[in-house]
């Protein structure tokens, strides 16, 4: 007598973006990136606080704590880095989530500053998918 074979459910991968309603403070020295990625966001359903500069950042970010719920944070920019704006974000506010956003590789400067303790890294160019699933990883953890 032979085993019966019973087929095997595959788990299904969502390949539509995920949604959300938070607020997030996309950094950016960068117009065009402002104006696209926080269009994208808003499709998505977040609301979205854009700032120019690392300083920026810091002045909405210290008056707007309690709404923001995370930070999509520029790795370069002029004048203030991304890297020292969140060593001067976490300094202040313990609990704030980033997700640093960088043209370069995760290696060198990325990697210390997920070691430092941010929440995570997407590489540019990224897609909707990718920026989506990122968001909901961390806001969700």
């Amino acid at each position: 007598m032979r085993p019966e074979k019973r087929p095997v459910k595959e788990k299904k991968i969502s390949t539509s973006p995920q949604k959300g309603s938070e607020t997030i403070l996309l950094v950016d020295d960068q117009d065009m990136i402002l104006d696209t990625c926080g269009e994208v966001l808003r499709t998505l359903g977040y609301t979205v606080i854009p700032a120019k500069s690392g300083n920026e950042a810091l002045e909405i970010y210290t008056r707007a704590k309690e709404a923001v719920d995370l930070v999509i944070l520029d790795m370069v920019m002029p004048g203030l880095s991304g890297s020292a704006t969140y060593d001067k974000l976490k300094e202040t506010h313990q609990q704030v989530k980033v997700l640093l956003a960088s043209g370069y590789s995760i290696d060198g400067q990325a990697s210390q500053i997920l070691e430092r303790g941010c929440n995570g890294f997407i590489q540019k160019p990224f897609d909707i998918q990718t920026l989506s699933q990122k968001i909901r990883e961390i806001l969700e953890r």
